[in-house]
């Protein structure tokens, strides 16, 4: 199992927790609020959090035996386009996380994959990737600007929303154009 060197994440970074003042017993508790800036490429190809915006995270460390259990919201604006009428959307949205971090050298860090829990380089957390993997799997990949969201008409492409109840582009096959100009007419 490679080890991990606590000089590769920089403790000053917004998203990487320090935990030198979280005791290593069992049941000991931190509460964590912070803003910080969302990093780049936050989202999915027509919605995501951009990059910068304030990010509130609310979050409590929890001392286990092997590790620390990082469990809270994270709440911040999401920005996008609608995927039927392409209008801007402008949302916020909170993801919950729940992320066990392991200690270097405990028996999880032994026992476990390198991707199937969090790992610790010294008392350094990195939340970024659970924070990713939160909130880009809650984004829609299609996203609406409203649930009943009409979308465009096809032929012109304006907004449903703006075009008249009678609205069409009906055509007339030009084979039987001709009879479109006879009007039946009761007296």
């Amino acid at each position: 199992m490679p080890k991990h060197s606590p000089s590769t994440l920089n403790p000053r970074s917004p998203l990487v927790l320090d935990t030198r003042d979280l005791p290593r017993r069992p049941g000991a508790l931190r509460e964590v609020k912070r803003v910080v800036p969302a990093p780049a490429d936050l989202g999915v190809e027509l919605i995501g959090v951009p990059e910068g915006a304030d990010l509130d995270l609310d979050l409590r460390l929890q001392s286990v035996s092997e590790g620390v259990l990082v469990s809270g919201t994270i709440t911040g604006p999401v920005k996008g386009e609608c995927g039927r009428c392409l209008r801007e959307i402008n949302d916020s949205m909170g993801v919950t996380i729940q992320e066990l971090y392991a200690y270097e050298d405990s028996t999880t860090d032994a026992t476990t994959d390198e991707d199937e829990v969090g790992r610790m380089q010294g008392d350094l957390i990195d939340l970024e990737p659970a924070l990713r993997d939160a909130l880009v799997l809650t984004l829609p990949t299609n996203p609406l600007c409203r649930e009943d969201c009409p979308g465009l008409c096809p032929e012109c492409g304006a907004h449903w929303d703006d075009l008249p109840a009678d609205h069409s582009h009906q055509q007339i096959d030009p084979r039987w154009a001709g009879l479109s100009q006879l009007t039946v007419t009761e007296e």
